[in-house]
């Protein structure tokens, strides 16, 4: 008796942590995405695609460089005078020259490689964006999930702990009844059996409320993983009023998975112009402007001093390079693959949201019947714990009355959160994700 007791007090104390605030699942959204890493090293990426797509990186603008130089040659020299035939030789002769000047290069036209270059940059401008989309909705379908997924957790503690209250009261009817004689040893080891049992249960389910809770902290990159959390709902809400066709059409629109697949179709077509763009001429100014000092040991002149500007024009076309013919054949294949990858992509989201779909809606049939049945369980355990404390119904179908209570429970609460993952994979799919974060 003392020891079925001391396991009751353990099982039934207080949770003694408090969380300092109370979450929602908008507040959880925001927090994450303000402080997750994985988004803010997505963020990171889109904004360096932002840093590259100039006009500068893609070759419009000139470059202007500014150089120093100093050089001197150390020499020695033997001349003959073709007069006289004299041998005139000088040692150590040590000449200087110092320069110092700007330098400017310019490509005024390429051919449209500049302008299909900068088009380019400005693509793999626009993919940073969809994939930091892409990364910001898998976490906001991961968050969610783990969200209505702790909700579940603590429902599914609060049934073991309506279950252990349950053989604990099964438990006391029975000892008073052994002690008077009305029941066997068999019957209060059977009770004692079943306790332990549902008590494990509860023990067991700690564990597993705990590790949701971690893996929330985690998603919201919380310093202290371990802290406790607060949230508010205590209900797994489903969305009963989605429509396919809503869902598909935005799907069409609004993938990011397809809208990155669009671009890849668009680079993919920049690279064939970038090939078919060397066929044109080129022409490139380049000019100068910088100071020269001489200096000589031997010559008519000490010094010499040069300040002056200097300019020239190139133009050129490229007749052959051996590799031009090839390479517009390989673009051309891979646009080809680009929009065979966008198709399979769009056949792949529509199986995926058609089995989604699916899914929804089975769930939904589920979830109609076991709230009936849950209805039906919670009479029939009633009826039959009246029977019990008249003596009327065995321990063993008492037990089993009880189980059919506790296995509806669990069945309409899966069934509640393989509705809701449904709803969160739908909303992904069709590019409305983010919904769980503007919503109250």
């Amino acid at each position: 008796m003392k020891k079925i007791l001391l396991i009751t007090t353990i099982i039934f104390a207080p949770f003694v942590m408090r969380a300092q605030n109370i979450y929602t699942l908008k507040s959880c959204l925001e927090l994450g995405l303000e402080n997750n890493y994985s988004v803010r090293i997505s963020k990171n990426d889109e904004q360096i695609s932002k840093n590259n797509a100039t006009k500068a990186n893609a070759g419009f603008l000139p470059t202007v460089d500014l150089a120093g130089r100093y050089s001197g040659a150390l020499n020695n020299t033997s001349s003959t005078v073709r007069a006289t035939g004299d041998v005139e030789k000088t040692n150590g002769v040590l000449d200087h020259t110092f320069n110092v000047g700007l330098s400017l290069n310019w490509t005024i036209f390429d051919g449209f490689s500049i302008s299909t270059n900068y088009k380019r940059l400005k693509e793999l401008e626009t993919m940073g964006e969809v994939n930091t989309r892409i990364t910001i909705e898998d976490f906001v379908a991961n968050l969610t999930a783990e969200y209505y997924n702790y909700i579940q957790q603590k429902i599914r503690l609060k049934n073991f702990r309506y279950a252990v209250s349950l053989s604990k009261e099964r438990l006391r009817i029975v000892e008073a009844r052994y002690l008077i004689g009305n029941l066997s040893r068999l019957d209060l080891q059977q009770a004692r059996v079943d306790f332990n049992a549902d008590s494990s249960k509860y023990v067991k389910q700690h564990e597993l409320l705990n590790t949701s809770r971690i893996r929330l902290n985690e998603l919201m990159a919380n310093e202290n993983v371990d802290q406790n959390l607060e949230i508010r709902d205590s209900i797994i809400d489903v969305n009963e009023l989605l429509i396919f066709e809503d869902l598909w059409q935005s799907t069409l629109n609004t993938n990011a998975t397809l809208l990155k697949a669009d671009h890849n179709v668009n680079l993919a077509q920049l690279n064939l112009k970038s090939v078919n763009a060397r066929k044109y001429p080129y022409l490139r100014f380049s000019s100068g402007y910088g100071y020269t000092f001489n200096r000589y040991e031997i010559n008519t002149y000490r010094q010499r001093n040069v300040l002056g500007l200097d300019f020239g024009l190139t133009f050129g076309i490229n007749i052959f390079d051996g590799t031009r013919r090839s390479q517009q054949k390989n673009a051309r294949i891979d646009i080809e693959n680009a929009r065979l990858q966008r198709q399979q992509l769009e056949q792949s989201l529509r199986a995926d949201i058609t089995n989604l779909w699916q899914a929804y809606l089975n769930n939904l049939k589920m979830l109609k019947l076991e709230r009936e049945n849950l209805i039906a369980a919670t009479q029939n355990h009633e009826i039959a714990m009246d029977r019990y404390m008249l003596g009327d119904l065995s321990g063993i179908e008492m037990r089993e009355a009880q189980k059919n209570l506790l296995d509806a429970e669990e069945r309409i609460l899966s069934a509640e959160f393989d509705t809701k993952l449904c709803e969160i994979s739908l909303l992904q799919i069709s590019g409305k994700a983010l919904k769980y974060v503007i919503s109250d």
